[in-house]
């Protein structure tokens, strides 16, 4: 825990543990915040460089749209075990990655849902469905669809919306990210952890 405001703060915490034998191939939960923005080149990552054997958990996605129109064309892919181009897993689109497909559009507007697994639960809609500064909460745990890998794994996602005419547009969003997975010590090094000008909203 690291106090990264000016004033001083005070933590208040409880462990629970248990005294057992712990296997020497246990895997150990790890969970990993990012945030980029503007994200650039159409692509965020959301988890990198992990080495050794595994078993990804689950995704929580905060997404800032900072363009009009439809914001989530951008496919998830799964690089794992030496994947280099192409990904071993790989969507086809965001809304379709939470569950929630055609655009999460109901009537004309963004519908919220939540389930024990995935959902859409915050939608802030500031100037409509598809104007600028729409802000989305989004979750999707793979607890009956387990993602296991043996060497490697990245995890990015795209950030693709649309232009006129059919064509994609490479946006600049916000998005915040954490996500979990399982795997056997060691881990690698994680990444800087932002500072707190790059945490405040700008």
């Amino acid at each position: 825990m690291t106090n990264i405001d000016d004033e001083k703060m005070r933590l208040y915490y409880q462990l629970d543990y248990t005294l057992t034998e712990i296997p020497d191939d246990a895997a150990y939960l790890h969970a990993q915040y990012r945030r980029k923005n503007p994200t650039t080149g159409g692509v965020y990552t959301l988890l990198d460089s992990v080495k050794g054997k595994g078993q990804y958990v689950g995704t929580y996605l905060a997404w800032g749209v900072n363009n009009n129109g439809w914001w989530g064309e951008g496919e998830i892919k799964f690089y794992m075990d030496g994947d280099s181009q192409f990904p071993t897993i790989n969507g086809t689109g965001t809304e379709d990655y939470f569950c929630g497909s055609y655009n999460f559009d109901v009537n004309g507007r963004y519908h919220e849902f939540s389930t024990a697994y995935t959902g859409l639960h915050q939608v802030i809609r500031p100037d409509g469905l598809y104007n600028s500064q729409q802000r989305f909460g989004m979750y999707r745990w793979h607890i009956p669809d387990p993602i296991r890998f043996e060497k490697s794994l990245r995890v990015t996602i795209q950030d693709l919306g649309w232009r006129t005419n059919g064509r994609y547009l490479i946006q600049q969003s916000d998005i915040s990210s954490t996500v979990f997975w399982y795997q056997a010590e060691p881990h690698q090094t994680f990444p800087k952890f932002p500072s707190r000008d790059d945490l405040e909203r700008k």
